[in-house]
């Protein structure tokens, strides 16, 4: 293991024999063996190209590693990519500033949780409160535009048709998913929305999940991990599912609009005062694959738990429900593929979180926050996250911020 520092900056770079150097922003902010173990058995495929780059959020995940940027040449891993494709950040900013915000904000969180289906609900025969029983027009203008394409993958891969897809559309899904309204450091009034590609994206994330571990089934114990089995560039599926990915991605791209549409029409309603929205709007996924350039090649790169931060490009890092998050301006750092973390990263699992913390615990770490605040909350209390300021410092070479934000309303699924 080596640590190399640079001015300001220290990364420490991972060698170990047979695999791709791992290069690793998370100075200050802790990383779990797990992770870490993670972390080689990817560097170890024969395709990485380079090198691994990893976050100062990162954190074992399903597949791979959350938190990583991984380039990879004649090859995919769809379980990297994972299954919420396209998940990621829409927000922007009004002209509206805090003393326009009604003193008790419940009636406007009432509102957003009234425009935006979220959650879900689980029983046979009952109505997921989390979908469209009938979408709206706006939400029905958007699916036109995705349901030619979608119709081509319907052919090839028939299930897909029985998905959460149409009513799914300007949903805000479980977990981690949220819709805030912030302030930043002048106190001007910021909508900001998480989601991605829902249940449709969790259909085709897993149909070729399975489609790679059935191509690879006499290698798979070569694996280090089975979540690890790749598409190799040049095959039916590889091609299958560079479309689907592709449209998985354009589908979360959309549902971040529609909500964000739905969002300021209901925060219209609530406050008197005439608003718009400013031209400094954000729209960035931070769970998908692309092909780039770098260092020379055409490579993929998956950025599972990750953003794009080429020089001058916007994007948005969250904090927890009751932390800061940031708007920043990407500083191109090369050595990262041009990326940043996509937020503080977890630093203990869901299930830890609701055995360590109460309801009075989710209460007091909330207090300035109009939110929930009961049981089926507290695995996204605060303190199950990174410090948010380690984890921006971590990264100031690869990121600048723009502006800080900091939440008044938070709607969970």
């Amino acid at each position: 293991m080596q640590a190399i520092f640079r001015g300001d900056e220290s990364v420490e770079t991972v060698r170990v024999p047979g695999a791709a150097p791992i290069r690793m922003w998370t100075e200050g902010v802790p990383v779990e063996d797990e992770a870490r173990q993670q972390l080689i058995n990817t560097a170890r495929l024969p395709f990485i190209f380079h090198h691994l780059a990893v976050m100062p959020d990162v954190h074992l995940g399903k597949g791979s590693t959350i938190g990583s940027v991984i380039p990879t040449r004649g090859a995919i891993i769809p379980a990297a990519v994972g299954v919420d494709i396209g998940c990621g950040m829409i927000a922007t900013r009004t002209t509206l500033a805090a003393a326009d915000l009604p003193d008790n904000l419940h009636a406007l969180r009432s509102a957003i949780e009234r425009a935006v289906p979220h959650g879900r609900t689980v029983g046979r025969g009952r109505r997921d409160e989390g979908s469209w029983e009938k979408p709206p027009p706006l939400v029905n203008a958007h699916w036109a535009e995705l349901l030619p394409r979608f119709r081509r993958l319907v052919e090839k891969y028939p299930r897909l048709a029985n998905t959460n897809n149409h009513n799914h559309l300007g949903t805000l899904g479980t977990g981690n998913h949220f819709i805030e309204v912030c302030l930043d450091e002048a106190d001007r009034v910021w909508l900001m929305l998480h989601s991605g590609s829902r249940g449709v994206g969790n259909a085709i994330g897993s149909t070729f999940i399975a489609l790679a571990q059935a191509d690879m089934r006499q290698h798979l114990a070569n694996l280090p991990d089975r979540d690890l089995a790749y598409l190799e560039e040049g095959s039916m599926h590889f091609a299958d599912y560079v479309e689907a990915v592709d449209w998985a991605q354009d589908y979360a791209r959309h549902n971040r609009a529609a909500m964000m549409a739905n969002l300021i029409a209901a925060t219209s309603q609530v406050i008197a005062r005439p608003f718009s929205v400013d031209v400094e709007a954000v729209n960035c996924h931070h769970n998908y694959v692309q092909k780039e350039k770098h260092f020379g090649a055409e490579v993929f790169v998956t950025r599972k738990g990750a953003v794009s931060a080429r020089r001058g490009e916007l994007g948005i890092i969250p904090g927890s429900m009751g932390a800061r998050s940031y708007i920043v301006r990407g500083l191109g750092n090369p050595e990262s593929f041009c990326s940043c973390s996509h937020g503080a990263g977890r630093v203990m699992s869901r299930n830890e979180a609701r055995r360590r913390f109460t309801v009075a615990d989710q209460e007091r770490a909330t207090a300035h926050v109009e939110c929930r605040k009961d049981q089926d909350v507290i695995d996204e209390i605060p303190m199950a996250y990174k410090d948010i300021d380690a984890v921006m410092h971590a990264q100031r070479s690869l990121v600048e911020v723009v502006h800080t934000l900091r939440q008044v309303v938070c709607v969970k699924g």
